[in-house]
């Protein structure tokens, strides 16, 4: 499952949040783009993105309609490259689906323009107990309006996942890893790692005289892309480790601190691997995927979400092995909390029926389903374990994504209004400094930008 943009895309993100905006403002209230209906039965489209989790979620609408004679259940599954543009044109056209797949980084634009169903008094209404969900997914879906507009089928954090003979090669145990430490100074033990690992085409370690830069087989860790504002799989789990947070609240904050001397360094810190030659350029990255790279043995080292184990240990040539994001300067690990959600459209006509659905998808019935699917780790606390048995079953530690729940060092997933506008701002920004076309000190004035958007940017 991929849960990030790819580079280039956040412009026309804020543009189509934009286009949406303006549509619901040109028509004065939601209910001229559709405020639906509350039929219970019919035929109900499900949208998602995850192929990998497409049979799962065919055999939970098999159950639901066997239970609901009077309801079809239509599932379409589009890539994350196509799926908002979709979501986004559905909309404005009034034919959005009854139910899809949201992410946290995009519902604000929907929910704060009256497109999303609240949920809250139809969870009062049924009884339906969130404490059955893990601690804290059932807060990310909490708009700023205090409104409930889904609930979670899933949650995620990062890990790191290595090469397991280059990894013996270079004289580390598993056992090692889970010791590292990192700082922005002089990057730690994990840098050190970083180094050892890399080898140019001499053979010549990065930790070695004579190591040449210019001319590298194997990178010690991945790059998978600049990390636009968010960073989720590439910087995130080191800001986080020094106390820093993307905005002034956990939730719904209104100003963003990209000019935070902590977030500077990590950067800086981060970039600097580029430049010693221990991460590839930003340019080499275009193009070619970070499972790709991995097989070709062109990266050691790769930090990647929970929901890739399934499709990395696939990979066929490698033995794969994961261990937690390293200790910070704050003297914990950081690792990025998400959870995805199942949200109801206002304009749908069946809303009784789409109520009834995204219900099941929340039973356990339907989330053992999705455990044994090998994919997520589902949200509901019961079958977590479940899922636990069923990836350990591919041969990695899923401990090292699940150690950051257990001991409480996730960080949230920021949710702000503004999203897309937040990314088009700081997507090209991160990448003209990861590319060394800026310095990181420019991202003071984008800070100040993605601030102008919430009205919390200092006077000029």
């Amino acid at each position: 499952m991929t849960r990030r943009r790819t580079p280039g895309r956040a412009a026309r993100a804020a543009a189509a949040g934009t286009a949406l905006g303006l549509l619901v403002a040109g028509c004065g209230t939601t209910s001229e783009v559709g405020e639906g209906g509350w039929e219970e039965t019919g035929t109900l489209t499900y949208w998602m993105w995850d192929s990998a989790q497409l049979p799962a979620y065919q055999q939970c609408a098999e159950q639901f309609e066997a239970d609901n004679p009077d309801v079809d259940v239509v599932i379409e599954q589009f890539g994350w490259d196509d799926y908002w543009d979709k979501l986004f044109t559905a909309f404005v056209s009034n034919s959005a689906p009854d139910v899809f797949v949201d992410h946290t980084s995009r519902y604000a634009d929907y929910a704060t323009r009256g497109l999303l169903q609240p949920l809250d008094d139809l969870v009062e209404r049924d009884g339906v107990d969130l404490s059955v969900y893990v601690e804290g997914t059932t807060d990310l879906w909490v708009g700023p309006d205090g409104s409930r507009y889904g609930l979670p089928k899933d949650f995620d954090t990062v890990g790191v996942f290595y090469n397991a003979e280059m990894m013996a090669d270079a004289g580390y145990a598993p056992e090692d890893l889970w010791e590292l430490d990192w700082n922005p100074e002089d990057g730690g033990s994990y840098e050190e790692l970083i180094a050892r690992l890399t080898v140019d085409r001499n053979g010549v370690r990065g930790d070695e005289p004579g190591f040449d830069k210019t001319s590298v087989a194997t990178y010690g860790l991945a790059l998978e892309g600049a990390g636009e504002g968010f960073g989720q799989t590439e910087w995130s789990m080191y800001t986080g480790a020094t106390g820093w947070t993307h905005t002034d609240q956990p939730l719904w904050g209104t100003e963003y601190q990209y000019d935070d001397p902590r977030f500077q360094a990590t950067i800086a810190w981060w970039r600097g691997l580029v430049d010693k030659g221990y991460m590839p350029p930003l340019a080499q990255t275009v193009g070619g995927s970070v499972d790709q790279q991995l097989q070709a043995d062109r990266y050691a080292m790769a930090t990647q979400g929970s929901w890739n184990i399934n499709n990395l240990t696939r990979l066929q040539g490698i033995e794969l092995g994961t261990f937690p994001t390293p200790v910070g300067p704050s003297g914990e690990r950081a690792a990025m909390f998400n959870s995805l959600a199942d949200s109801i459209s206002t304009s749908s006509p069946r809303k009784g029926a789409a109520w009834a659905w995204v219900k099941h998808l929340g039973t356990v019935e339907c989330q053992s389903v999705v455990a044994r699917g090998g994919v997520v780790l589902p949200a509901r606390t019961e079958v977590v374990a479940e899922a636990e048995q069923t990836l350990a079953a591919t041969g990695v530690d899923i401990k090292a994504f699940t150690v950051h729940v257990e001991e409480g060092t996730t960080i949230p997933v920021p949710i702000t209004e503004n999203g897309a506008e937040v990314n088009a701002i700081m997507g090209p920004a991160m990448d003209r400094v990861v590319g060394s076309t800026a310095p990181v000190e420019s991202l003071v004035e984008a800070n100040e930008r993605v601030n102008r958007l919430f009205g919390t940017a200092d006077p000029q």
